[in-house]
């Protein structure tokens, strides 16, 4: 007996099947990738605003502050409430001073796992955390873009809860890029959205234009008109 194989025209129609199929499901896959990645990166700042409420509970209800006026930066920061994190930092011991770097670093959920540049930018940081908590309503008001990483900002004043008018509404910490849409532009543009930790606990998924627009005029959660006296949403 003699047995058929597959014809030229079936092998390509089966070819043509499967190059359709894969087509259709890939970007299925890539959402449902992204998706997880996303809620991760929400469950990061979850924890985050809990570490940031344990602070908050051992320094008399008081925001985190150092005096350093650019520790809004995720590099920064992030020392202050380390202790709370559950995860070990020690700082680089060929430049202890430095905040930016550290030694034997592993990020956990400091890093959100859609960010491409944290790892090679930022010491593998991922997160934001506002400048309105360590500085008054009036001086917010005051401030420019430039203040924030290169210009001459005010002094800190360490801020406390009871000063937040609406924690519902405003934002504490914050993703910097919005990596999860694959725009890689931080607070000072309205493209893309992120996940945004508000001063109440809760974690929400925004887009940039939800947002009220700055003293800066951009979406941004470090110079709220009225710093935390205002709010980033309606």
């Amino acid at each position: 007996m003699l047995r058929r194989g597959f014809a030229l025209v079936e092998l390509l129609v089966v070819v043509a099947v499967v190059a359709i199929l894969a087509g259709l499901l890939f970007p299925v896959f890539a959402r449902a990738r992204e998706a997880a990645r996303k809620a991760t990166c929400a469950s990061n700042l979850r924890q985050i605003g809990l570490a940031f409420a344990m602070y908050c509970s051992d320094y008399d209800e008081m925001y985190p502050n150092n005096g350093d006026p650019y520790l809004w930066m995720g590099r920064r920061w992030r020392w202050l409430v380390q202790p709370y994190l559950g995860q070990a930092m020690r700082r680089d011991p060929t430049d202890p001073g430095n905040p930016l770097r550290s030694a034997d670093f592993r990020p956990g959920i400091l890093v959100c796992p859609s960010d491409p540049w944290a790892a090679e930018k930022w010491d593998s940081t991922s997160y934001g955390y506002s400048a309105a908590f360590y500085h008054t309503a009036a001086q917010v008001n005051a401030m420019t873009t430039v203040d924030l990483y290169a210009g001459s900002p005010p002094p800190n004043i360490s801020q406390s809860e009871a000063a937040v008018r609406f924690p519902a509404q405003k934002a504490l910490v914050a993703e910097w890029l919005a990596a999860h849409e694959n725009v890689l532009e931080g607070w000072w543009s309205w493209r893309g959205g992120r996940n945004y930790l508000f001063a109440d606990g809760h974690v929400k998924y925004l887009r940039a234009t939800h947002l009220r627009p700055a003293v800066n005029g951009w979406p941004d959660i470090n110079l709220t008109v009225d710093g935390i006296e205002g709010r980033d949403l309606d």
